[in-house]
């Protein structure tokens, strides 16, 4: 017999999330030096993670023996601080994905549904048909959410409504008027996972106040996470923000130590860390000029982006994307998602922006 067939078909069927290609990868398929490749695949922070955050880190090695706090008690305790929540509000997880399958396990069965977008985070259809639940899908409007259409798009079955603002990987971003009035308007017994995994990056007068609706909202479920603007993508520490009574639910199927000690140190100190989060927005607003500028120059169709990577267009994906890694640049491409003839590229620092270009640049003249 084949054991495969031990698993329920739903699962079978899953089409495995591909993450971004490592660089010792690309160096033993290329034969490349490791400290020339430029890695511009995955969103994460160029400059790192900050000083405060890699201190707390070093703090925290001595303590390594030692299980972390299953319940978060002082990083619940600093996020409730910074965001005006309570500490009964907050869900931990080993990063953001992590989270979106909490959700996902905590309130879907077999025959549920959930609503997500075309072109949204694959990791959406993903948990949705892990549990065996019905995704249904609807039609972006200029790569982003339709949210009329998501509303219009809930049956009786649906318990979930998955929303990312700014959208990966197109990088679209929701109004705040019209994220509240499909708030007013989503049936109260569906829950609605607002991913804001790249708010951070939105400026100011852009950004929702998603905080302050969840008073008014108890089926919403904010996500956040500390891989992207706050540099700690390696240590993996996301965080969901939403009723006592829904994060109870959540928290009943969350492992006791699912973020570890130096997780929970790093992202504490990293919520104090105000001048390495003014930097990181200063280095990725001037690289996604310089950027869109490139593309501009060269002709080449992109798509505005409120995040820290823009998805752009090409003649023939794959064939630039291989152009790409031969000469030891790794971008994304987006096929997965449906968009054949697009590439997303991270925004790096000033440097790795340019050996972008210039690769560009030669695969357009070729």
């Amino acid at each position: 017999m084949n054991l495969q067939d031990l698993a329920p078909k739903y699962v079978r069927l899953i089409a495995p999330y591909q993450p971004g290609k490592p660089v010792f990868e690309l160096a033993r398929e290329m034969g490349l030096n490791p400290a020339e490749i430029v890695k511009l695949a995955s969103n994460e922070n160029p400059l790192g993670m900050g000083s405060k955050a890699k201190a707390a880190i070093e703090k925290e090695l001595a303590e390594l023996a030692r299980y972390p706090d299953g319940n978060g008690f002082d990083l619940k305790r600093k996020i409730a601080q910074k965001y005006k929540v309570n500490s009964d509000q907050i869900v931990l997880g080993n990063g953001s994905n992590d989270v979106l399958e909490l959700v996902a396990r905590a309130f879907l069965s077999p025959g549920d549904s959930a609503v997500y977008s075309q072109y949204a985070f694959a990791v959406y259809p993903l948990v949705t048909q892990a549990i065996g639940a019905q995704g249904i899908q609807v039609n972006a409007l200029d790569y982003g959410h339709d949210l009329d259409a998501m509303l219009a798009a809930i049956v009786p079955t649906t318990k979930l409504v998955w929303i990312a603002n700014p959208n990966n990987p197109t990088g679209t971003m929701a109004r705040p008027g019209d994220l509240f009035e499909f708030l007013q308007n989503c049936p109260k017994n569906v829950l609605v996972v607002l991913d804001e995994a790249y708010t951070e990056f939105f400026t100011p007068e852009k950004r929702p106040d998603s905080m302050s609706w969840l008073t008014d909202f108890p089926n919403l479920i904010v996500v956040r996470t500390f891989s992207k603007a706050f540099g700690l993508a390696g240590l993996r520490v996301g965080m969901a923000l939403t009723s006592p009574a829904v994060a109870d639910i959540i928290n009943r199927v969350r492992q006791p130590f699912n973020v570890n000690s130096l997780a929970q140190a790093a992202a504490i100190a990293a919520l104090d860390d105000e001048e390495f989060l003014k930097k990181t927005l200063r280095v990725n607003s001037e690289g996604m000029a310089q950027l869109t500028a490139a593309f501009v120059r060269l002709g080449v169709s992109f798509i505005p982006s409120q995040a820290n990577f823009i998805a752009f267009h090409c003649g023939d994906a794959a064939a630039l994307n291989l152009f790409m890694l031969q000469r030891g640049v790794i971008i994304r491409p987006l096929a997965p998602y449906g968009l054949t003839n697009t590439l997303r590229v991270s925004v790096g620092l000033p440097a790795e922006n340019a050996r972008f270009i210039e690769v560009l640049e030669e695969a357009l003249a070729d």
